[in-house]
């Protein structure tokens, strides 16, 4: 029998833009399977969000074929349905471009672009049965390039062509895809790596003039998955404060140079 209510997986769940997500979601009176690499801080989550009646803890590798398959296993017994799949779940390795190993390589490619791949085809029969709707996760680093970002930003570029592709096809099923690309984010990642330097330069670059917030990510995320979007697939909304949108000068018209 199938859960009364819908019911949402998301992956990355235990931080950042995947746990604000899985707030918005059970704030909408969904039902959350979070998914995530890391155990301990899983943990920490669930019990801080304590809804044990709707939500569900996978503990999976999405890179690992048999660990999602497990995962699906989980979800189906305590669900028995799937209204939405949020690939968010991602790895970034910042190095130059001629210092990045093969490992380096493969390990980002592997998790943010083969990840989505095999969670969204794993995803696609239950689906397919409530018309559901997949977000993928992008970057703006899929749309202009990064230093530091080779691995990273191909990954993401490859996300936005994935889910122009799973669009196309998955629409015969009922099934909407459509990816969000966040700019830079007040996440734990950011704090850790982004200096007050870069920070600088990020509120020089935003027209916005400033990051944005977990929340606000998790509100485009739930937007695209919600009754509000149901002729929306195939797109790529940046949340980014204006920034894939802008050139170089930015800093002098603020000045008024």
């Amino acid at each position: 029998m199938a859960f009364p209510t819908k019911v949402a997986l998301i992956t990355g769940a235990a931080r950042g833009i995947g746990k604000a997500a899985t707030r918005a979601f059970l704030d909408e009176g969904w039902a959350v399977a979070l998914l995530d690499i890391d155990a301990d801080t899983l943990d920490a989550t669930m019990e801080e969000l304590g809804s044990q009646e709707r939500t569900l803890r996978l503990h999976a590798d999405i890179s690992n074929p048999d660990q999602i398959k497990s995962a699906f296993a989980e979800l189906e017994a305590k669900f028995g349905r799937l209204d939405a799949l949020v690939n968010n779940a991602g790895i970034a390795i910042f190095k130059p471009i001629l210092e990045t190993t093969l490992e380096d390589w493969n390990r980002v490619l592997a998790v943010n672009l083969t990840g989505p791949f095999l969670m969204t085809q794993i995803a696609a029969p239950l689906l397919s049965k409530t018309r559901g709707a997949v977000v993928n996760i992008a970057s703006i680093s899929a749309l202009r390039a990064s230093t530091l970002r080779v691995a990273y930003g191909t990954s993401k570029a490859g996300i936005a062509h994935l889910t122009k592709q799973q669009a196309v096809e998955l629409s015969e099923l009922g099934i909407r895809v459509n990816a969000v690309a966040p700019g830079p984010v007040d996440t734990a990642m950011a704090k850790a790596v982004h200096t007050p330097a870069i920070r600088a330069d990020y509120h020089d670059t935003v027209p916005l003039g400033r990051y944005g917030l977990e929340s606000e990510l998790a509100d485009a995320i739930f937007f695209l998955c919600s009754e509000r979007a149901t002729y929306i697939t195939g797109q790529i909304l940046a949340v980014d404060g204006g920034f894939e949108a802008t050139g170089i000068g930015l800093p002098t018209l603020r000045r008024g140079g």
